[in-house]
């Protein structure tokens, strides 16, 4: 069952990992979709090929969302193809990590900050003005949001803190014109940027209910959810899926 057919998507970050899924997901679920990448060309093409194989709708923009203006000049390039927006992911994100807080430079700080967070406001304002009534919006953000599980991890864990008031502020701005904004919280998810093999993977299963990492498909379904039209009524919430880590 299709239930975005005829939906507009537009997902950042979705040449790889979760971004990926996501974009898969709803193009299967119906719904035209754009999504950026910033270097991963080969990567993005091959998603485009391999949904158009299944005769589903993906197009591959080319996008820096560390860059001010360059998602909003994607979510132009969507509604000039497309002719409209109805769904904004925002699954784009960076990590700088991996190193004692003290190494740590501004410009790091503001990269991690224009990723993971300047770029979604950007992304909302721009899509807010150009969505119609009963639009939907939704981010991922991470489980380390709320605990910091390992260390040299600082930057991330306070770019995806700002998330959840973000997201809560903006449904009580855009509900008057029934636009739901939500935030997804992933625990470890197999993915390049943190691949159940890593040196931390087992200390991570240990902080788990579920003791394995998640897959992007698990993202992607409660993505799928939120942007379902039979789904009006679910805004301002923040969903964790992480296995149980904060449990």
């Amino acid at each position: 069952m299709q239930n975005l057919k005829d939906k507009v998507a537009f997902v950042t970050g979705g040449s790889r990992g979760i971004g990926a899924a996501i974009v898969k997901r709803l193009a299967a679920e119906g719904a035209k979709v754009t999504f950026t990448y910033v270097n991963s060309k080969d990567q993005a093409e091959a998603l485009v090929s391999e949904l158009a194989q299944e005769g589903l709708n993906a197009v591959a923009i080319q996008s820096d969302n560390s860059k001010e203006g360059a998602v909003s000049q994607a979510i132009d390039q969507t509604i000039a193809h497309y002719g409209k927006l109805d769904i904004l992911v925002n699954s784009a994100g960076v990590f700088v990590g991996g190193k004692a807080f003290e190494e740590h430079t501004v410009s790091e700080y503001d990269y991690v900050m224009n990723v993971n967070v300047k770029s979604v406001f950007e992304a909302c304002l721009t899509a807010s003005r150009k969505m119609e009534n009963g639009g939907r919006i939704i981010t991922i953000g991470s489980c380390m949001a709320d605990r910091s599980a390992v260390p040299m991890a600082t930057l991330y864990s306070a770019s995806k803190s700002a998330l959840s008031g973000f997201t809560r502020g903006l449904s009580r701005d855009l509900g008057p014109k029934e636009i739901t904004v939500n935030l997804i919280q992933p625990g470890p998810v197999d993915t390049d940027m943190n691949p159940a093999d890593s040196q931390f993977s087992d200390f991570q299963r240990g902080m788990m209910s579920i003791p394995k990492y998640g897959r992007p498909e698990h993202i992607a379904d409660a993505v799928a959810f939120l942007a379902s039209p039979t789904n009006s009524y679910t805004t301002g919430s923040v969903i964790t899926i992480d296995g149980g880590t904060l449990s």
